[in-house]
């Protein structure tokens, strides 16, 4: 998965991680070459490397099935069966086997339920009411809900692997590694039969 410096840079990066990354591609300016989210993942961590997903165009389902996989890998942490319910609902929209109400009515249960963390929630909620406010077209509308729930379980994946340490952040890294050898090698890193 590719972005570039300046589609980075049009979503606002924190100055740290933005100077962090420019000193470690040896520039003082944003340009369009193409930057692998793994040479972020290098020069930054993966807390950045998640948030620059966000500057990547054409890899929302990948971007998506990567958060859902993300949050499972914490989902014992998850007590409220309608955490559980988010994710299936989350991974079959990113295949295209549910619609956007489906996903928006997922994305606000998870962001009522009082057992994930104060973060995660209000994350949640945030990011649907901001698709909710979005005064755009259905297929916009769609795309919004689908971003507000791919970030919202990033997020939660991220909190609950921050309280259980390390060790989880690293899998977290090596799976998106993986994600992203496999795209470059024109493979499907979720296909649907025999998958992950």
């Amino acid at each position: 998965m590719k972005t570039s410096l300046n589609a980075i840079r049009a979503h606002g990066p924190c100055r740290d991680g933005w100077e962090t990354l420019l000193r470690h591609l040896g520039k003082t300016q944003p340009d369009d070459e193409p930057l692998a989210i793994t040479t972020v993942l290098d020069s930054n961590g993966l807390d950045d490397a998640l948030w620059c997903l966000r500057a990547v165009e054409g890899r929302d389902r990948e971007i998506r099935l990567y958060a859902v996989w993300c949050a499972r890998q914490v989902q014992h942490l998850m007590t409220d069966p309608r955490s559980l319910e988010a994710l299936d609902v989350a991974e079959r929209n990113a295949r295209g086997k549910s619609s956007s109400t489906e996903l928006r009515e997922a994305a606000e249960a998870v962001a009522s339920e009082a057992s994930w963390t104060a973060k995660a929630a209000w994350t949640a909620k945030a990011a649907v009411q901001r698709a909710a406010a979005w005064p755009a077209e259905a297929a916009e509308a769609a795309r919004a809900a689908r971003a507000a729930v791919a970030w919202t379980l990033l997020t939660a994946g991220q909190v609950a692997a921050s309280a259980v340490g390390a060790d989880e952040m690293a899998v977290q890294a090596d799976e998106l590694r993986r994600v992203c050898r496999e795209i470059e090698d024109g493979r499907d890193p979720y296909p649907e039969e025999g998958g992950r």
